[in-house]
């Protein structure tokens, strides 16, 4: 950078062509910071209400889920012998379950070999389940421990598992049944020219070398008298929208099961909706507040689609607030909502459909709120998501006029350096040529 002249006009260029540039910037590059300054506080402004406004639709969307879904609770007397687990599909009602049996998965046990013995070689087949089956090879090189590995690698978890137990006696190959019941019994047999291999097959009432160390058997149960037998312990649609798991046989004991509704999901979203209310009521508020005292403005204070929310928010609440009282949602004279569910179940044991009709898809009030809700969050036409869109392209916009001006500056810098430059070089010669002239004429005297 060129620095003061020690000849010429004694100007320094650089230091005056940078405050000419300052000055001529300086209006222009304050306008758009102060416009882009206001623009990212609104955008962050108007962000926190989409985030609040968001979190209103989500704890509304659940208690639509959750009104429109049927919930029930399962009673049961204590040691019965059976847990249940409820549907939306179950009817409420009181019921009588004893657990005769229970599903028991089938084990067949070789008789003791001696360690690492080898057992013969040729096909066996294991069937199960509904015409399922499959072979494996045995070489007359393989032990027991082979054998096991080579069922559980064929089977791959489905039909059977195989192990090698080590007695007293010796080792036993031991075959369990992965499915309970009489579905899931073994059948095993060697092929015609295997050799040894009959001391490892089994077929119901059919002579064989493996013993049945515990049969398969079917679960039976009986509610309210009518019986069920099932391969699993899992017993469904005996009782409407119930699910049974036996876990324990006690024939001729009879246990009670009452099916009741349950409003427990329904209470907890409710609440949770109340505290999404009433931070969007608030911040909503708090955006387009003024200070009097301060004479001090939000930064939405006077904006109209935030003053059209808070107008939307509160009216979908006070055209449905004598039913949403009666099933205790209320509103106190600053506007909080709060919610009881001791009076929703008051309501829910007379009219079970209340609540579908109020906060279900379809209710008086929730499809009113959720529409509402969609018109300022959807995310191509929503209220929120345009002004969201706009504010970013008005940000990009002044970003790239400051990107212009930029270039502008320097342009006029190089403008003003070169007229300064011009000038400094004119004033140069000038002062040569008078130098000169008066060198002449004191050499004429």
């Amino acid at each position: 950078m060129a620095t003061t002249s020690v000849t010429g006009s004694g100007l320094d260029i650089p230091s005056l062509v940078s405050q000419l540039v300052t000055a001529a910037r300086t209006p222009t590059e304050t306008r758009i910071n102060n416009a882009g300054t206001t623009a990212t506080t609104k955008l962050s402004a108007i962000s926190q209400v989409k985030s609040s406004m968001t979190t209103l639709q989500t704890a509304l969307n659940k208690v639509i889920s959750s009104a429109d879904t049927s919930a029930y609770k399962a009673t049961i007397e204590k040691d019965a012998g059976f847990t249940a687990t409820t549907t939306s599909t179950a009817v409420t009602g009181s019921y009588s379950v004893e657990v005769v049996k229970l599903a028991t998965n089938q084990k067949l046990s070789s008789t003791a070999y001696e360690k690492d013995a080898t057992v013969g070689s040729g096909k066996l087949t294991f069937s199960y389940g509904d015409d399922k089956s499959f072979d494996i090879e045995i070489g007359a090189d393989d032990k027991l421990a082979d054998i096991a590995a080579a069922i559980n690698k064929a089977a791959g978890g489905k039909g059977v598992v195989a192990s090698v137990v080590t007695a007293d006696d010796g080792q036993h190959l031991v075959f369990s049944a992965t499915d309970s019941g009489t579905k899931g019994a073994l059948t095993v047999t060697a092929s015609d020219d295997a050799v040894g291999l009959q001391g490892l097959t089994f077929a119901a009432g059919a002579s064989g070398g493996m013993n049945e160390s515990i049969a398969a058997a079917d679960a039976v149960v009986r509610v309210d008298g009518f019986e069920r037998t099932e391969s699993s312990n899992t017993i469904t649609d005996l009782v409407p929208g119930v699910v049974l798991n036996l876990t324990k046989a006690a024939e001729g004991t009879n246990f009670n099961l009452s099916i009741a509704s349950d409003s427990t999901t329904l209470k907890a979203n409710l609440t949770a909706f109340a505290a999404a209310y009433n931070a969007a009521n608030t911040l909503l508020k708090s955006s387009t507040a003024y200070n009097a005292d301060t004479k001090t403005a939000s930064t939405l204070t006077g904006d109209s689609l935030i003053r059209s929310m808070q107008q939307q928010l509160r009216g979908s609440v006070s055209a449905n607030l004598t039913e949403l009282k009666a099933l205790g949602i209320t509103l106190d004279k600053d506007g909080v909502m709060s919610f009881d569910g001791t009076k929703l179940d008051t309501v829910l044991a007379t009219e079970p459909e209340a609540a579908k009709n109020m906060f279900g898809k379809d209710g008086t009030f929730s499809a009113g709120l959720s529409k509402m809700l969609d018109s300022n969050l959807n995310s191509t036409s929503g209220t929120l998501t345009l002004r969201t869109n706009s504010l970013n392209a008005q940000i990009k916009d002044l970003e790239k006029q400051l990107d212009t001006l930029d270039t502008r500056m320097e342009k006029l810098s190089d403008q003003y350096t070169a007229q300064f430059t011009a000038m400094e070089t004119m004033i140069t010669q000038l002062q040569s040529s008078s130098s000169s002239l008066s060198s002449l004429l004191s050499s004429s005297t």
